[in-house]
């Protein structure tokens, strides 16, 4: 009896997997979602680094948007105007001009030139000090505890003399450091040149106020805008316009560069300007 008892068991099991694999095989093609082979192909040609420099999660993701939703194609610095050619080609469009972007950092005051500086003897990371008042006079700039320097995956930049400063051998644009820097002085921006020119300095207080706490802020004196069109003056702080610049206007950004009276223009990039 124990016998047959175990048999019919048996014979029941097997039955019932056969039925639920004919039912998960039905359903599989019924509700199967199909996938737009492009999404393969672009995937692959994307670096595959899933930094989301590009604002989605990872390269996947991307990839779906740009297929599905017709996302601009030139969101991948980290891939460049290479990638943006091989997706055109995939997607039957044209890449149109993408210059290759890195990280910008937006102060230029190391140790010596910063003035209010306090005895800080508290948590060593960039944003446990931002939320302390009075560390550093100016409430703007590098803080100098490198939380960049932890986020960044390809050790390409590093704290010098208490600056975040960036390393264009290595730079890859993938915004990590842009996005764990608590006081937003980094950018990634497009350099259609290999050497650009920066303003150093995010202050935005007025002039006075801006060189009581650093002695290279900007102090919106404005020559820098009299002898380039690359510069404009927003609110109390001069800004350069990244994608209007080429070498053509190199002669004028350089005279801007020795008229700024703070020294706070600054060339940046991998070369001579």
């Amino acid at each position: 009896m124990t016998l047959i008892t175990i048999a019919i068991a048996a014979a029941t099991l097997f039955l019932l997997a056969i039925v639920v694999s004919w039912i998960l095989g039905w359903a599989n093609i019924k509700f199967k979602v199909e996938v737009d082979p492009k999404i393969e192909e672009v995937t692959e040609v994307l670096p595959g680094v899933n930094c989301g420099g590009c604002g989605y999660l990872g390269c996947s993701d991307y990839a779906v948007a740009i297929v599905n939703d017709g996302v601009p194609i030139t969101s991948c610095s980290v891939g460049g105007p290479a990638c943006a050619a091989d997706i055109a080609a995939i997607m039957g469009v044209e890449a149109g001009e993408m210059a290759a972007s890195y990280a910008v950092v937006h102060c230029g005051s190391g140790l010596k030139e910063r003035l209010q500086l306090t005895d800080y003897r508290g948590e060593k990371n960039c944003l446990a000090v931002s939320q302390v008042a009075g560390v550093q006079g100016c409430a703007y700039g590098c803080l100098g505890y490198g939380d960049c320097v932890n986020a960044c995956k390809y050790d390409a930049i590093h704290v010098v003399d208490g600056l975040a400063t960036v390393d264009y051998n290595k730079c890859i644009g993938c915004g990590a450091c842009v996005r764990i820097c608590p006081r937003g002085i980094i950018a990634v921006v497009p350099f259609h040149e290999a050497v650009i020119p920066k303003v150093a300095c995010s202050n935005k207080d007025a002039g006075k106020d801006s060189r009581a706490v650093c002695k290279k802020s900007c102090i919106a004196c404005k020559a820098c805008t009299k002898l380039s069109e690359i510069f404009t003056i927003d609110g109390s702080l001069s800004k350069a316009d990244y994608n209007s610049y080429e070498a053509s206007k190199y002669d004028d950004v350089l005279k801007a560069v020795e008229k700024c009276p703070t020294k706070c223009i600054e060339f940046a990039g991998n070369g001579n300007p």
